[in-house]
């Protein structure tokens, strides 16, 4: 089963993976960008250094999607994956910063970077503006952050259009609930 755990910045999705990898034990956990070599590159390029580019941001996402596809997801098909955002995100934060881009092409592209394998369910993580508040405070913040949390917002907003435009197994978690709550409900979820 691939999973993917989709939630802007703060929203718990981080800790919660920490979590399952206990109950977990054999389970892939992985990331994007960075569950590769290539990832990692690419993911500190663009989180801790900045790109001048929205577009280069968005062919950066895709190749480090393609590669991780490639490397991490096709050959372990036959176990529990759980990623740190995928498609989703990278469509959502693609969609906000590039208002004239449509939808259905960010489909697309990010179909073909999976070889059009979807996962098999997205946990998306829903947060507002107050729990982002409190819990920004509490990390560093990285390129994406900086952009602000009406920007956060917008990338939420927009992951929301992406699932329901796609026909994919999806899940919607209030992030506000307790930790133990939101673990009860992944777990449900996953052993069903």
């Amino acid at each position: 089963m691939y999973i993917l755990f989709e939630g802007v910045d703060t929203s718990g999705k981080t800790t919660q993976i920490e979590l399952l990898k206990k109950e977990y034990p054999k389970s892939i956990v992985t990331k994007e960008p960075g569950g590769t070599p290539l990832g990692l590159k690419i993911r500190s390029m663009i989180l801790h250094k900045g790109v001048s580019s929205h577009i280069t941001e968005l062919f950066l996402f895709l190749a480090d999607r393609a590669e991780h596809f490639e490397k991490v997801i096709k050959p372990n098909s036959d176990r529990l994956i759980i990623s740190d955002r995928g498609f989703i995100s990278g469509i959502a934060y693609a969609l906000t910063n590039h208002k004239d881009l449509e939808l259905d092409f960010l489909l697309t592209l990010n179909k073909f970077a999976l070889s059009n394998k979807l996962p098999d369910l997205v946990i998306l993580f829903k947060t507002n503006k107050e729990l982002i508040i409190s819990r920004i405070g509490e990390k560093q913040e990285d390129m994406i952050e900086k952009r602000g949390i009406a920007y956060l917002l917008q990338v939420q907003s927009n992951m929301e259009k992406v699932l329901q435009k796609l026909d994919i197994n999806y899940h919607t978690i209030d992030s506000s609930n307790s930790i133990e709550d939101i673990q009860k409900q992944i777990k449900a979820l996953i052993d069903d």
